[in-house]
């Protein structure tokens, strides 16, 4: 079915923009007036329309990263369809509703198509898989939150494990913003001194004639090299990162990565807590969704994003399948700490595993938190102690063949 990009007017008389896909373009605007917009602008397929709104499935096939959705939209439309649900709203209703509220363009064009699913008869799960936007988590908890007639709570955990993520995600980032900025000056500082300064520095040495030591020669060298062989060197850099991001994409690339990544001295263990708070946090959700442990472990080794540790989680779900508990294989890989495997362990004995998970995610989603702000505390002198080492060292090195000559003509 073609999909329609427009824009129009709300009955409220608010502009608004988004997707709608339709039969025919006569079709397509009596879809929208139906929903109470009366469209002004209309194009199909990859054509851009006056207001600049691209329909989606040209560019995005091309540029995945079009398809995405902001974890922050996703997630207050899905407490937003979640107290719409639990008001007792038809479904339909309800998503019609949700697609005018929401901001997004691309989300709304999503959830219109989903709505239109759904009324042909489509569950809501069904729906959103063909749409290929929502995650295999999401879908597997609104597929589970269906057949057991709790849709409104699968929806409000489903908010509340994405608000997680996103507040994780932004203080990981709040935290990295810093210690960033100060790098990218201090590589700002020096390109300027190599590129600049130290040229006509050494352009009045070598006119004077004046023996230099070594290091101020090593220097210059340099200085000469990046002035002259920048664009060899840009081209190796792009090179290098091309390559890079081929190997990681194969199989034994990203496993060879992800080993050597959990082998960090620091680095590592960040890396490994924030691997196991995400898959405790999504196993948790899942588990409290109703999903069955196993298909919920090859759900949650995903969301882990580390190969190595989702080996571990496969070794867990296969000997869950012949009958073991959960906290015993996670103990044999080695990859999860004791504290999780004894609180796995406890919640099983217990009957508690979701709860179990949840405060297991907790824990070590502030540890995330915790250990990045002591990095960065001792990141930002140490970028900024380097910073200076840099300078310092480059002024040396051409202010002491200067002092010389200054000395000589004594």
């Amino acid at each position: 079915m073609p999909v329609y990009a427009y824009k129009g007017m709300t009955s409220a008389g608010r502009a608004t923009r988004g997707f709608v896909d339709a039969d025919s373009p006569r079709a397509a605007r009596a879809k929208l007036r139906r929903d109470g917009v009366f469209p002004t602008e209309l194009a199909e397929g990859a054509e851009e329309t006056k207001a600049g709104a691209t329909k989606p499935s040209a560019l995005a096939g091309a540029l995945p990263f079009l398809r995405r959705i902001a974890p922050m939209d996703l997630a207050l439309a899905t407490r937003q369809l979640a107290t719409l649900v639990g008001a007792s709203v038809p479904l339909v209703e309800a998503l019609g509703a949700l697609s005018q509220q929401v901001e997004s363009a691309r989300l709304k064009g999503v959830l219109g198509q989903v709505r239109d699913r759904v009324n042909e008869g489509a569950s809501l799960a069904d729906a959103m898989a063909q749409s290929g936007v929502f995650s295999d988590l999401y879908v597997s908890m609104v597929r589970a939150g269906e057949a057991g007639g709790a849709l409104e709570q699968v929806l409000d955990r489903l908010a509340d494990y994405l608000e997680s993520q996103v507040r994780l995600r932004n203080k990981v980032t709040s935290i990295l913003i810093y210690p960033s900025v100060m790098f990218v000056f201090a590589m700002v500082v020096v390109a300027a001194l190599v590129t600049f300064v130290l040229p006509q520095i050494t352009e009045l040495l070598t006119n004077l004639k004046q023996e230099l030591p070594w290091y101020t020669k090593a220097i210059i060298g340099g200085s000469k090299v990046v002035r002259g062989w920048w664009w060899l060197i840009a081209l190796v850099a792009v090179s290098v990162v091309v390559g890079v991001r081929a190997t990681l994409r194969t199989a034994r690339g990203r496993a060879t990565w992800d080993a050597w990544k959990l082998r960090l001295p620091v680095v590592g263990k960040v890396a490994r807590i924030l691997a196991i708070a995400r898959f405790t946090r999504t196993l948790s959700t899942l588990l409290a969704g109703g999903i069955p442990i196993v298909k919920a472990l090859g759900i949650a080794k995903h969301v882990a994003n580390n190969v190595v540790i989702g080996e571990a989680i496969d070794a867990a779900s296969e000997s869950i399948t012949g009958g073991s508990s959960l906290a015993k294989p996670l103990r044999a890989s080695g990859q999860f700490p004791p504290l999780v495997t004894h609180m796995v362990e406890v919640g099983e004995q217990s009957g508690e595993l979701e709860p179990m998970l949840a405060k297991v995610a907790e824990n070590y989603d502030e540890q995330v938190e915790t250990t990045m702000t002591r990095l960065t505390a001792l990141l930002e002198p140490l970028l900024i102690l380097l910073m200076v080492g840099i300078v310092v060292v480059i002024i040396l090195a051409t202010l002491v063949p200067l002092l010389q000559v200054t000395s000589s003509l004594k």
